[in-house]
């Protein structure tokens, strides 16, 4: 395995503040503040007790299924005009790699939707061992780093690579692989900015599943620092009362909020973090806070993954990846339809390192 540190081009030493080794490594953020959200706003902002108003989350709810027919008009609406602004990664590929040229690649991916298919049952989303060997590759050739709204030990059971960064619960369980140092003392990254939730997290968690448990098809899952209320398998009809049944249990936490992913129900605490945060994190963690010749890729499939996809925006480096087979409104700059065509993108890269290694080699 080539650590991180190896992989930099010799430019990224010019940087400002990059370390040279781990034990170097920057000093990561202070944790975040929380958001600036009274009792009532917040009340309001989730529309709890007044049916028409769960009616919109029913909509929105609706709309995370991409062959519902979105009512307010965008590029999304055109196929044709959606392919030429996002176009296909994999179609894309020598522009990709141009534009990284002279500079380091650093890899952040989703995992469900992203590196396993989506499927009825959460618990059985597993990768196939053709993407665990790509992504194996992947990380030996670039700083690798998996960002999902899972547990982190949940997508680390299902990805079983340990020389990978994980950034579980949105972002909220941030953890690197063991480094050794010269004083032969184990070494690693670890940032949870909201542990103070952890009792309350669990607490609500009982509290949904006694009370989503007379919805058929609803699953609640504890991700540790966020939870996840599953509507896939439930009848479409029962959606509102699935809605309903959340916000009455929410209506008692202003310190939690509700945020929307793909035929899930995302509950978070209300504080400044989610994938976007995560990425700029690992990057500074990485000594890559203030370069100019890092070109950072994040690949993912979620609402969740917009964050993301707008840091890299804003920042003016890398790209984001949007993995899906249906026209929608993103911040991505280009798009795959499946996981496998991001193992196609990823093994394309892996076979441009590598061929760019012997090369060097050579002369």
């Amino acid at each position: 395995m080539v650590s991180f540190i190896e992989e930099r081009p010799k430019s990224i030493a010019a940087c400002q503040n990059v370390v040279s080794d781990a034990k170097s490594a920057q000093k990561p953020p202070a944790p975040p503040g929380f958001l600036s959200i009274s009792r009532k706003k917040l009340l309001q902002n989730l529309e709890i007790n007044a049916g028409a108003r769960v009616n919109a989350w029913v909509d929105s709810m609706k709309a995370s299924s991409p062959t519902h027919t979105k009512s307010t008009p965008s590029i999304a609406d055109d196929e044709e005009s959606w392919n030429l602004h996002y176009p296909s990664a994999l179609k894309m590929f020598e522009q990709i790699i141009n534009a990284s040229k002279g500079k380091q690649i650093v890899m952040f991916l989703d995992y469900d939707g992203t590196l396993s298919p989506i499927v009825a049952d959460p618990d059985r989303a597993f990768m196939s061992k053709k993407m665990r060997k790509t992504v194996r590759k992947l990380a030996k050739c670039f700083p690798t780093a998996i960002v999902s709204g899972r547990c982190r030990d949940k997508v680390y059971n299902f990805v079983k690579l340990a020389e990978l960064y994980y950034a579980g619960s949105h972002g909220m369980d941030i953890k690197g692989p063991e480094k050794h140092s010269k004083s032969n003392k184990d070494t690693e990254l670890l940032f949870q900015p909201a542990s103070e939730f952890l009792p309350m997290i669990d607490e609500v968690y009982k509290q949904l599943v006694e009370t989503t448990k007379s919805t058929p098809g609803s699953k609640v899952e504890n991700n540790k620092f966020c939870l996840s209320v599953h509507f896939r398998c439930v009848d479409e009809k029962k959606w509102s009362e699935l809605a309903h049944q959340v916000k009455s249990v929410l209506k008692d936490y202003p310190k939690l909020r509700l945020t929307q992913g793909r035929k899930v129900l995302e509950i978070r605490p209300t504080i400044k973090w989610d994938k976007g945060k995560a990425l700029e994190f690992l990057l500074e963690s990485l000594g890559f806070a203030n370069c100019t010749d890092v070109f950072p890729v994040y690949i993912g499939d979620d609402r969740t993954d917009e964050d993301a996809f707008k840091i890299l925006r804003d920042r003016g480096q890398g790209f984001g990846i949007l993995v899906s087979k249906f026209p929608k409104d993103t911040n991505a700059s280009y798009s795959l339809q499946e996981p496998d065509e991001v193992m196609d993108f990823l093994g394309r890269l892996v076979a441009w390192k590598e061929l760019s290694a012997r090369t060097k080699s050579k002369m």
